[in-house]
């Protein structure tokens, strides 16, 4: 049986680095290019709600990647154990068992298709998240897709703070082509200023974005800023990082501010001990500019951290109230996937509704899904440390790597908190950001492993 084959006949998943460059980068490239692009709102209408192109690309990456794996050689398989790929494919059967006992229960009319259509996105995040395990083979491509997910977030941050000056969403002419239509989506207000959302649907979605990406930007800079001789050279490596930095300010959130935290707090211990003073004194002088420059500022985030004035902060605290009452009909497997629709309730909180939905089980398999990928993210260091006839010679291409490693682990850890406040795996971008981290942390545990 003949392998799937790419351009020039080449296969499309080479095992070895000699065997060809992998067209693993140039397919997940386009899925990022559908996901940040394309605002989040907009589909293709005959398909309804899942006609997202970045959904649909998804898919199609699974389909690719299926197809391999049946007809790939015993040899050609990767050898290495993957705790992500064990673990995604443990929660993706407590989403089928759910999904199975919410059909047997019954459900209101039209419900059921929502249900069965809820199946197929976790199908289209592995698809992204398995061809970027399985398909990255040297260490060149993750980080060439690293330097291009934060190529894609500080691109998305500069939309935003255009629409934080202008007030105005920019990327609403999608519909204007025939076949596509949008959603409700857009710019919001908060205070007296404009919360942007970038392509995403909801400024919280930009948000959780941006603070994913911001520990990749930082492993980019460094790793692009010691290639350069030049002063002012470095210092240009660095503009992708401050915009994602300064963009996840200005969305004016009090989730994109802890996120961003979370972000800098983890990202810190993976920089080299003499990088690590210069990024927190030029962290804490761009906060004080971005202070006096944005009046009013200051004392908005002041607002939104004081609960007994914030409604948000009491909707969300009343929402985990009224947790255990939306358990109780099944607490141990939940609803099913995609059931607990908006209209019943907003909890803001996507372990909340993970509870709900997923019941225990699913929880728990969610947090060994994130918790597996940051424990393989931080295997990078010690199996490279491992690996046979490192010397110091040539070791110098291993270190950015390992850097890398600790800042999607840092990337990981970033959303798994924010997600404590935002409902993200309903909204495509924060969603498809998760597997595409996800999907690295498996590619460099493989890469790194002797």
């Amino acid at each position: 049986m003949r392998s799937v084959r790419g351009r020039g006949g080449r296969p499309l998943f080479p095992r070895r680095p000699g065997a060809g460059r992998s067209h693993a980068v140039a397919m997940v490239t386009g899925y990022l290019v559908l996901l940040f692009a394309i605002p989040s709102n907009v589909r293709i209408g005959v398909l309804g709600s899942l006609g997202r192109p970045s959904f649909l690309w998804g898919l199609a990456l699974f389909v690719v990647w299926l197809i391999w794996r049946i007809q790939a050689r015993a040899n050609e398989l990767p050898t290495v154990l993957q705790p992500i790929r064990l673990a995604f494919w443990g929660w993706f059967a407590v989403v089928m068992v759910s999904l199975a006992a919410a059909l047997l229960r019954g459900q209101p009319p039209g419900q059921a298709v929502t249900l069965i259509g809820s199946v197929l996105r976790p199908l289209s995040w592995a698809g992204v998240m398995l061809v970027i395990m399985d398909g990255l083979t040297v260490r060149a491509e993750v980080f060439r897709l690293v330097r291009r997910i934060s190529l894609g977030a500080a691109a998305l941050a500069v939309l935003g703070l255009v629409q934080f000056a202008t007030g105005r969403v920019l990327v609403d002419r999608f519909t204007a082509i025939p076949g596509l239509e949008s959603e409700t989506g857009g710019v919001t207000e908060r205070g007296a200023f404009t919360r942007p959302s970038g392509t995403a649907i909801h400024p919280l979605e930009h948000a959780t974005v941006l603070c994913a990406a911001l520990p990749l930007a930082v492993s980019v800079a460094l790793y692009v800023g010691t290639a350069r001789k030049r002063w002012f050279a470095r210092w240009l490596a660095w503009l992708p990082a401050m915009a994602i930095a300064l963009g996840a300010v200005l969305s004016v959130s009090r989730s994109a501010i802890v996120g961003l935290g979370v972000a800098v707090v983890l990202t810190i211990p993976s920089l080299p001990k003499r990088v690590r003073p210069v990024v927190m004194i030029v962290g804490v002088i761009g906060v004080m500019l971005v202070i006096a420059a944005v009046p009013g500022l200051l004392g908005t985030f002041l607002g939104l951290f004081n609960p007994s004035g914030d409604a948000s902060t009491q909707s969300r605290t009343g929402a985990l109230a009224r947790l255990a009452e939306f358990m109780a009909p099944s607490p141990v497997y939940g609803s099913g996937f995609g059931s607990f629709l908006p209209q019943y309730y907003i909890f803001d909180n996507a372990w909340a509704l993970m509870l709900v939905e997923l019941g225990v089980l699913g929880f728990s398999a969610f947090a060994v899904l994130l918790a597996s990928a940051v424990h393989s993210a931080l295997q990078v260091a010690p199996a490279e440390r491992r690996t046979v006839g490192v010397t110091p010679a040539d070791s110098a291409p291993r270190a950015p790597l390992t850097i890398t490693a600790r800042t999607l682990a840092a990337s990981v850890a970033t959303v798994a908190v924010v997600f404590a406040f935002f409902d993200g795996m309903a909204f495509p971008q924060a969603a498809g950001m998760v597997f595409l981290v996800l999907g690295l942390c498996g590619a460099a545990r493989r890469i790194a492993s002797p």
